[in-house]
């Protein structure tokens, strides 16, 4: 992925990012709020994310399988929700109002929890630390290479966003000292990376780094994505917006480090906190441009009864479509409007004997594509 497929597949994680894009309309979500309302909102009486909270419900800080995205915790909500606002009830828990802002720094807490991040294995992760060469020049506490530092230095093990920044700036180096050496230093998929990460994170000797890491407030992303040159590239076909969908920093690392050397002009080099503003902006886009179908997402829009609603100015349901900009149906719009007018949308069902719409993650994605289209 050009610096498109590089940073298109940031997957921000836990920071603020910002999450539209016409730029003036720009709508931050904050992982240090998201964790406060996690809190405040009162949602970790029920669940648990990285060991805090209770076990009522599902834990938000573990991943339900290999292929969990956003789309899919955005459809998993929807289908429960029925269930959960009769717990809150049951329990006495108020329910809270989300606005799309605090819907958005919700996600990007659980982004900062790893919840979408892929499975790795720390015993193919060994192997390929091997077969890769790193062990060349890199040790665990001391280097064959005296140039290149040992793991138990390395920044990147716990912040995806600086390893993403070291393999990008540090990829050419890397290639010349292993031309040197003889040694083929060859692409890396994103599955070998988790698990040399998965692998790496795990020695006695490290396991005390902290897994964290956050992006610092800014809107400075789109000034620098043009004055480092990516956005003379990368438009047309090769415009980020068509490539950002349910892709994590892991994923960025590998692309940027498989796609430096075809470059036909020298990498521009990124600081840690470039890099931080560059991806928090990349990837809030994909939010705002997802990969369902709009056609398949009429049907969708039509087999789950939405239509029967909608399309009735008697129902008191609001005309749907016509979102854009800021106002865009998104995973976070859908989230933010199931929260803040399901509990009526239910009773008005109810009353009309329409069972509850459910919907897989691909539904989901389709159906925001279809709102998006009228």
């Amino acid at each position: 992925m050009s610096i498109a497929r590089v940073m298109t597949r940031v997957i921000a994680a836990g920071v603020v990012l910002a999450w539209i894009a016409p730029a003036a309309d720009m709508v931050l979500g904050d992982a240090r709020r998201g964790e406060q309302l996690f809190e405040t909102e009162q949602c970790i009486r029920c669940h648990n994310v990285k060991g805090r909270g209770a076990s009522l419900a599902p834990d938000l800080g573990r991943r339900i399988d290999r292929d969990y995205t956003p789309t899919a915790m955005a459809s998993l909500m929807w289908n429960h929700a029925p269930d959960m606002w009769a717990a809150m009830k049951q329990r006495g828990i108020v329910k809270a109002t989300l606005s799309q802002e605090s819907a958005a720094d919700l996600f990007a807490y659980f982004v900062s929890a790893r919840y979408f991040e892929k499975p790795g294995d720390a015993g193919r992760g060994k192997l390929e630390f091997t077969q890769k060469h790193c062990v060349s020049c890199h040790g665990i506490d001391r280097s064959p290479n005296p140039v290149a530092p040992p793991v138990t230095q390395w920044e990147s093990l716990a912040d995806p966003v600086v390893l993403a920044q070291q393999m990008w700036n540090h990829g050419a180096a890397m290639r010349e000292a292993f031309a040197k050496q003889k040694l083929a230093s060859g692409d890396l998929t994103a599955q070998q990376l988790t698990d040399i990460l998965v692998y790496l994170q795990n020695l006695p000797e490290t396991k005390a780094l902290a897994h964290n890491f956050l992006f610092a407030p800014t809107d400075a992303g789109p000034a620098l994505f043009q004055s480092k040159g990516c956005a003379g590239c990368h438009v047309g076909k090769l415009a980020l917006e068509t490539r950002l969908h349910n892709q994590t920093l892991t994923e960025i690392a590998v692309d940027m480090w498989n796609h430096e050397p075809s470059m036909k002009n020298p990498p521009p080099q990124l600081s840690q906190e470039e890099m931080r503003q560059i991806t928090g902006f990349l990837w809030a886009k994909q939010y705002f441009r997802g990969g369902g179908n709009a056609e398949r997402g009429k049907k969708v829009f039509a087999e789950k009864n939405c239509v029967t609603c909608h399309s009735d100015p008697a129902s008191g349901a609001p005309p749907l479509g016509k979102g854009k900009g800021k106002d865009a149906y998104s995973d976070i719009t859908m989230l933010s409007v199931l929260w803040e007018h399901g509990p009526r949308m239910l009773d008005s069902m109810n009353q009309r004997s329409i069972a509850w719409p459910r919907f897989t993650a691909q539904q989901m994605a389709d159906l925001i594509g279809y709102l998006n289209s009228l």
